[in-house]
């Protein structure tokens, strides 16, 4: 068990949801994981009222499931699931990027090309864990002037049903590499205002990563069952 955060800020279930959340997308409960709502309540010296309603909020997200007789569980997706996912992803954010790049300003484009600059230090450094985050900064950032903040919503709340699966896709596929040229030709568009090949781009590596994604995890899983 970690050591209990200090709940100072926002409300209770607030803090309980995020750090759920990110034990979730890091990789800490994985998918099957029980979640015992006596247990964490125990554990953040909490009542189990504000783990209820965060595991509730994690049910919406799609990261938590309620089982008969089990209580929540940590979601599994099948690769067809997965697969729809990706598919519903590279749909509406290339109709983000589609509608963000005539309005990137001079500061948009800094501010990614800073945050990719970090990303390219984790990856190199094999920090995959601060990977996810980064990349979700990276996409959003260049999202955000499309002016479309519910489809941002959505966007957001696929990726994390699906980036606990990609880090392990890169872990395991030493993808790396091709991950940081893709999104530096991403952004080399965006730098030129050029709307068709920034979304041609985000469409390929969007699909090329769910590709990887599926490939990897349909061997790893098959292992599993042998």
């Amino acid at each position: 068990m970690v050591a209990s955060p200090r709940f100072t800020r926002r409300t209770i279930t607030d803090q309980v949801t995020e750090d759920l959340r990110e034990r979730i997308l890091s990789g800490d409960f994985l998918a099957g994981t029980q979640l015992r709502q006596d247990a964490i309540a125990t554990e953040y010296n909490v009542s189990r009222i504000p783990v209820r309603e965060a595991l509730q909020r994690l049910d919406a997200e799609g990261l938590v499931t309620f089982q008969p007789h089990k209580g929540a569980i940590v979601a599994q997706l099948s690769l067809d699931e997965i697969e729809e996912l990706f598919e519903v992803r590279r749909l509406l954010e290339c109709e983000l990027l589609r509608h963000s790049v005539p309005r990137l300003s001079a500061d948009d484009i800094r501010a990614a090309t800073e945050i990719l600059d970090v990303y390219d230090e984790a990856l190199r450094a094999g920090d995959i864990a601060r990977w996810g985050e980064l990349n979700r900064q990276f996409h959003e950032r260049l999202y955000q002037a499309s002016n479309r903040p519910k489809t941002l919503e959505i966007v957001r709340t696929i990726g994390n049903n699906t980036v606990r699966f990609t880090r392990a896709q890169l872990a395991l596929s030493g993808a790396t590499e091709r991950a940081e040229r893709e999104h530096h030709d991403i952004l080399d568009a965006c730098r030129a205002g050029n709307v068709s090949l920034a979304v041609s781009l985000l469409d390929q590596h969007i699909s090329d990563s769910c590709k990887s994604l599926i490939e990897c995890l349909r061997v790893a899983r098959a292992g599993n069952d042998a």
